[in-house]
């Protein structure tokens, strides 16, 4: 029997996860504790060397974790295609599908692959056209669905989603994570409408050190943001916020409880919301008007076309 990492995580023994980002910071975490109540986790990631070294660091905690790597850049939607494709031909139902990973505050604006701003294009789209993608392993496992979201909310910035005349930093990474709230929000209704069995809810980790803030090359981030270094200081003192250890709970709550309810925010109970033990939150007033949901997902299905076989 699987190491139990977490008491009050349900056996997952024969049930697949798969967890976005999680070859370090928060998503590693998560990806420890499925593994350790049981959970097949698959994990895929950008590196390949980065992700075998967060399955050593897995089996650290969990020996007989079972684990496996696959390819993917969210930045790219040939490569979310390409992961689907792997993925159906294997056949295998998925079972939990944690949206987890994502991109925070590029100094300068940066575009995907495909030509979308990165934080909206990796953030949001990349996730809506991967679950597009595995809708028929979804629907087969009965899965639950868990979109990470952030602390704060933003508007969504319908006239230049892609930050195309103007970019904020800030405000283009609150809009990348209302809008994947809302399509977490959307997708349970219309599974709820077409019966495909899916549920989906959303979570927040609070605020924890990680590499969102840190340096990033990639992002155009030379060097640890201010806000990085104050984060890791209060952190281990203890002081309001978490540790990545604690910042994954309101995700695996919200992906692995019978109490988890669909179309609900979980987060830390903590004040602010900073950290803590996971339980239910408000949603955020950007999160709650299912017009805006659809108009999103009319938006985000034109610029991917990864539901057009739905």
């Amino acid at each position: 029997m699987p190491q139990t990492i977490d008491p009050t995580t349900p056996d997952l023994t024969g049930r697949r996860a798969l967890v976005t980002g999680a070859s370090d910071g928060i998503g590693l975490a998560i990806a420890t504790r499925l593994a350790g109540a049981g959970a097949h986790v698959i994990m895929p990631v950008r590196n390949p060397s980065k992700g075998e070294r967060a399955i050593a660091r897995i089996r650290e905690t969990v020996p007989d974790a079972s684990v496996s790597l696959r390819d993917l850049d969210l930045a790219s939607l040939a490569s979310v295609a390409a992961l689907g494709d792997t993925l159906i031909a294997e056949g295998q139902p998925i079972h939990l599908l944690i949206n987890n990973a994502g991109v925070m505050t590029p100094p300068a604006r940066a575009v995907t692959e495909d030509g979308f701003e990165l934080q909206f294009g990796s953030n949001h789209l990349g996730h809506f056209a991967l679950v597009g993608h595995l809708l028929p392993l979804l629907r087969a496992g009965r899965a639950r669905v868990t979109s990470q979201i952030t602390i704060s909310s933003g508007r969504l910035n319908w006239d230049d989603p892609n930050w195309e005349r103007s970019y904020s930093p800030m405000a283009a990474y609150n809009q990348s994570k209302t809008a994947l709230g809302l399509f977490g929000l959307e997708l349970d209704r219309r599974s709820e409408a077409h019966r495909w069995g899916i549920t989906s809810n959303l979570a927040h980790p609070g605020i924890a050190p990680t590499s969102l803030l840190a340096a990033r090359p990639e992002v155009g981030r030379s060097r640890d943001t201010a806000g990085r270094r104050a984060i890791g200081w209060m952190s281990r003192r203890g002081i309001l916020l978490g540790t990545p250890e604690t910042a994954c709970l309101p995700a695996v709550y919200a992906a692995t409880s019978p109490d988890a309810l669909p179309r609900h925010l979980y987060s830390p109970r903590g004040p602010g919301h900073l950290g803590g033990t996971p339980g239910e939150q408000k949603l955020f007033r950007h999160l709650r008007d299912p017009e805006d949901a659809a108009r999103l997902w009319r938006v985000s299905e034109d610029l991917t076309g990864a539901w057009s076989r739905v």
